[in-house]
């Protein structure tokens, strides 16, 4: 089983910047995709940014050239830099994780962090 705690939500002014992190422990063998997601009050889940093996990246595109998801595998932790937040990027934001550990598959995912982005 593979826990997931994303940090780093908080209140910030529209053009600033807000770093998540997500935090993985447990069996987490070998990773095939991790992303980020959020959620905005009655919208639908969207994908923010996602990377796979290879690594290859993708972003939506509300926040490309705007946010960067990167790893650090020795930390078995996910970020996502955002840069020149807008308000319409309010939202609680998910960490997700894919992959394969002692024969058996996962798809985890945090409890959500929240970003408010307002002046």
């Amino acid at each position: 089983q593979v826990q997931l705690v994303e940090s780093g939500g908080g209140l910030v002014q529209p053009g600033g910047s807000l770093r998540l992190s997500c935090a993985a422990s447990g069996s987490i063998g070998t990773i095939a995709a991790m992303g980020w997601f959020r959620r905005s009050p009655g919208k639908e889940r969207e994908l923010v940014a996602a990377m796979s093996t290879g690594p290859s990246t993708s972003y939506g595109d509300s926040v490309k050239g705007r946010f960067t998801i990167s790893r650090d595998s020795v930390k078995n932790t996910l970020y996502l830099q955002m840069n020149s937040l807008k308000p319409e990027d309010t939202a609680v934001y998910y960490c997700n994780i894919q992959g394969r550990s002692r024969y058996v598959t996962y798809d985890s995912w945090g409890r959500g962090t929240q970003v408010i982005v307002s002046s």
